[in-house]
């Protein structure tokens, strides 16, 4: 294999390094096009989709497990994020077609489980998974994959471009992060003037251009590549801990007393 593709990457593999396998265990990443405060990419949640399942897919193929990392869907929904330039928005509904399009290309090839990899908040994906579950014998689960490993390593991890994300970015993509720290934004937002939202009672989007100051959630000045790189290693050992699993899952045993 050539040292530039990466093991279960389905758009670096060629037909050959497929055809004579069986795949058990798909990761379906899902990322957004939209700012990330002033210091990252719009695409920075699909690279880090991305690379966090070719990361899952090489360490299930190093314990022996064929996991197949697809290409990201690189759009979210981003309802309340059209009056900032050039986001890319797609539909619930339309996300619910390309899952549906792909169980079904998955289906005759051997595919046991299909892990929707997301990477970015606005991707509320249950939804999905319950209306597609009872028409495929594909397992389906989610994995919103910042949240596969501790944040207590950040002083405020935050939710958008803020540490977490921004210390990962570092580790995976450094040349894509603003080098000047002088000026990437603070990350400031607004609180909801409506008490029941400030307090839990009920939930409304947030409309971006009123609830953030820069498009971040999080003061992203504490990030570094370490606290990322650590990160994203306990997050990949964590998923691919569960993806090995599905692997071998009794379809009939998932909600079963422990022996």
């Amino acid at each position: 294999m050539s040292e530039s593709r990466r093991p279960g990457v389905l758009h670096e593999c060629s037909f050959p390094q497929i055809r004579d396998k069986t795949w058990p265990v798909a990761l379906l990443p899902f990322g957004a096009t939209e700012p990330h405060n002033t210091h990252l990419p719009y695409g920075t949640d699909t690279i880090l989709g991305s690379e966090v399942a070719a990361r899952v897919a090489a360490a299930c193929i190093a314990r022996g497990t064929k996991v197949v990392a697809l290409p990201a869907v690189p759009f979210g929904v981003n309802t309340t994020q059209l009056d900032l330039p050039l986001t890319i928005n797609v539909m619930p509904s339309t996300q619910l077609a390309i899952v549906r399009d792909v169980i079904g290309s998955l289906e005759p090839h051997g595919v046991r489980a299909l892990v929707l990899l997301n990477a970015h908040g606005g991707n509320e994906l249950r939804a999905l998974v319950r209306e597609l579950q009872p028409s495929t014998p594909i397992m389906l689960a989610i994995v919103n994959w910042w949240q596969a490993a501790d944040h207590a390593q950040f002083t405020e991890p935050g939710d958008h471009a803020g540490e977490l994300e921004t210390a990962a970015m570092l580790h995976v993509a450094p040349h894509l992060v603003e080098a000047d720290r002088t000026t990437w934004g603070d990350g400031r937002s607004y609180p909801s003037t409506l008490e029941g939202v400030r307090t839990g009672v009920a939930w409304m989007p947030r409309r971006w251009t009123q609830a953030t100051h820069d498009t971040g959630v999080g003061n992203p000045r504490a990030a570094s590549a370490e606290s990322g790189a650590t990160f994203m290693a306990r997050a990949v050992e964590r998923i691919a801990a569960f993806c090995c699993e599905l692997a071998l899952a009794d379809t009939q045993r998932l909600w079963a007393p422990r022996d």
